[in-house]
């Protein structure tokens, strides 16, 4: 296997130290020199794109992993990268998209599966919806190993609630009937690894845990491992949220993942929020 990684942010960093690759069967792509430069320290091959031909690497690769998402509407991979894909498409085993869950759009609580229709009522979500299309506009026309998935909110290693719940700044806010799906990044890892041995071009794939749970839970949980007050509850109406969080509050649903489990052998390795804080806190000492 050699894999092509455009993009190496949280999720890719953890698939590959989960792989364990042989030196220079990996190759990564960021945005700056200096990024390039600390990335090739680490033993990794690194190209600064947009900004490089990737031509070569696409014909040596046999599986490419897409992590990066849209930008002003469209996929920068595709914005760049087009043609060199188009062309070294036939020589590809295994290519894959990392989408959301919020193509799905709100469904009030209720549950969606890989063959819900795309209705996002958020423009992040509108433009994943856009680039999924344009991923599976190659899939039909040239042959590309496609597979999408649909990640549901990631935590793990640095991304839990204890940091935030420690310093007191952590908030339960409490909207009436709002769920969310979330997963583990190994349990993301573990996903990509399958599919890659059993390619199924043209699959899409929710990745997501077993346990759709209000937001709150999930703080007033940490807070309570921790041995800690549970912060108090504050209502959605009255709280100042960022763009991007107010996005995911203006969505709920229950995400189904029997596909991934079934077609790919997936077992879980935290297959709700209790067992994955659990695991961090174990981790990280305390």
């Amino acid at each position: 296997m050699k894999l092509l990684i455009f993009g190496y942010g949280y999720t890719a960093r953890h698939l590959v130290s989960e792989m364990n690759p042989a030196p220079g069967d990996v190759r990564v792509t960021t945005r700056s020199a200096d990024k390039a430069a600390q990335l090739e320290a680490e033993g990794l091959t690194a190209r600064v794109f947009p900004g490089t031909d990737m031509a070569a690497d696409l014909h040596w690769a046999t599986h490419v992993l897409i992590t990066a998402g849209p930008e002003d509407g469209h996929d920068p991979v595709l914005a760049h990268a087009r043609d060199a894909i188009v062309a070294a498409a036939d020589g590809l085993v295994w290519v894959g998209y990392l989408s959301t869950t919020g193509v799905y759009g709100d469904h009030s609580g209720g549950w969606v599966d890989e063959e819900t229709p795309l209705t996002p009522s958020t423009a992040r979500g509108r433009a994943r919806v856009a680039a999924e299309g344009e991923w599976q506009a190659l899939f039909h026309a040239h042959g590309l190993p496609l597979h999408i998935f649909r990640l549901a909110g990631i935590y793990g290693p640095g991304r839990g609630p204890f940091a935030k719940v420690r310093e007191g700044t952590a908030r339960r806010i409490v909207k009436p009937g709002q769920v969310f799906s979330r997963i583990h990044v190994e349990d993301i890892a573990q996903v990509l690894i399958a599919s890659m041995a059993h390619p199924q071009a043209g699959a899409v794939y929710n990745l997501c845990d077993d346990d759709p749970a209000p937001p709150q839970d999930v703080i007033a949980h940490a807070a309570e491992l921790l041995g800690l007050p549970v912060p108090p509850e504050v209502p959605h109406d009255e709280a100042e949220l960022s763009p991007m969080a107010r996005s995911f509050y203006a969505e709920s649903k229950r995400v189904d993942n029997r596909r991934m489990k079934e077609e790919l052998g997936i077992r879980l390795r935290y297959p709700d929020y209790r067992a994955g804080l659990a695991a961090l806190l174990s981790a990280d000492g305390a």
